[in-house]
């Protein structure tokens, strides 16, 4: 049976993004999105956990044994640091893993947009990276937050779980707490970095009406935060965070983040042409408008998503002009644009201007012709 050492090498070596261990398969690599059996026997009970505790510390042991969960992150020298969640599963041990790389990527090798560079100049307010889990919210992150490291002397804490991009000490004072071994929630986490002078507070989830209230706070205080949320476009986000209160403080809630709120910035991992996986982003800003819709919610004709292609001028986008965007590049096909857009129609309309542009065809009908017999038959009515 291959070591845990072996199965992380190998991941890094085929450039995967997670493997799963779990009884009765063989490991699994997740490579440009797809999950991929590798050459190896089905793991029973034993193996799994075998692998699984290979990694963990008596104390980490412990934990998981009294939660039947684990959250932690470790690195392998010469390979790369990593991500794992331990579970428990029909009785069995079970893992996935995923790779965070030593090197913190910069906004071009990313290929963030370019307003992203504006966000990081901000000296205050409320930045909030959505997406689904494995999206990159992570990795976009890291790189924002290093772009202030390098170019920035301001004191930077982040409240994490677990750690995951390790940021050195550049311009910046660069604080970085893990939950469970320097503070016990993120609530108290972020309430106590508020009293530890930061400028810039990174969290690493929004996950209850707790750390966003203390989240808006700082933000109202002058910090500039950064965290992220499990939503799959800027709309869903803003209505995500007010749905977390009740309808008693709905409305001061609304309040505070129409006034706290910079930028959203949600992003999807689509299959490219060729392998690999190009981002797709999707950005909404603040404005007066935005701020009426936050304030009293969205109406005909005042949507975020009309907002956004409204001020497309400014850098702010819908995920369905990126994807269009995306396909005109020839980074992806037409069925991927079709299959992660928004509104099916837009995009399809896109791809059709983009096909004419290049002189293709816009419709799979060919070779139409006139019946003549039924064309008798009008002529004698």
């Amino acid at each position: 049976m291959a070591t845990l050492y072996d199965l992380l090498k190998m991941m890094i070596e085929k450039n995967a993004s997670d493997l799963h261990i779990t009884t009765g398969s063989p490991p699994r690599l997740r490579i440009d999105g797809k999950l991929i059996s590798i050459d190896h026997p089905s793991l029973a009970p034993g193996d799994t956990k075998a692998l699984c505790y290979s990694i963990l510390t008596d104390a980490q042991k412990h934990k998981y044994e009294e939660n039947n969960e684990l959250d932690l992150s470790f690195g392998v020298k010469g390979l790369s640091r990593f991500r794992a969640n331990i579970f428990m599963q029909r009785g069995a041990v079970a893992g996935a893993f995923r790779t965070i790389p030593f090197e913190i990527r910069g906004f071009k090798d990313l290929g963030l947009p370019d307003i992203v560079g504006e966000m990081v100049k901000k000296p205050r307010g409320l930045i909030l990276v959505t997406g689904p889990t494995g999206s990159g919210k992570s990795t976009t992150l890291a790189a924002m937050i290093d772009r202030i490291n390098t170019e920035r002397a301001e004191h930077i804490i982040t409240v994490e779980d677990p750690i995951e991009y390790q940021h050195p000490h550049k311009k910046a004072t660069f604080n970085q707490r893990e939950l469970g071994k320097d503070f016990s929630t993120f609530a108290t986490g972020l309430r106590a970095a508020l009293r530890q002078a930061p400028k810039v507070i990174l969290v690493g989830e929004m996950r209850d009406r707790e750390t966003v209230e203390i989240g808006l706070s700082a933000a109202e205080t002058g910090h500039l935060v950064f965290t992220t949320l499990h939503t799959v476009d800027a709309g869903q986000t803003i209505n995500r965070i007010l749905g977390m209160f009740s309808t008693e403080e709905e409305n001061q809630i609304r309040i505070r983040l129409a006034d706290t709120l910079r930028w959203v910035v949600c992003q999807r991992l689509l299959p490219k042409v060729g392998g690999g996986r190009a981002a797709a982003f999707e950005i909404l800003g603040t404005s007066l408008r935005v701020k009426d819709s936050i304030l009293h919610g969205e109406s005909e004709g005042k949507t975020y998503y009309d907002m956004m292609e409204a001020s497309r001028a400014f850098g702010w986008t819908t995920f369905d002009n990126y994807i269009i965007g995306l396909y005109e590049k020839g980074l992806i096909t037409e069925e991927t644009a079709l299959g992660y857009s928004s509104r099916r129609s837009i995009v399809g309309r896109g791809i059709d201007l983009v096909k004419s542009s290049r002189g293709e065809s816009t419709s799979a009908i060919d070779k139409l012709e006139i019946d003549a017999a039924y064309e008798k038959k009008l002529n004698k009515w």
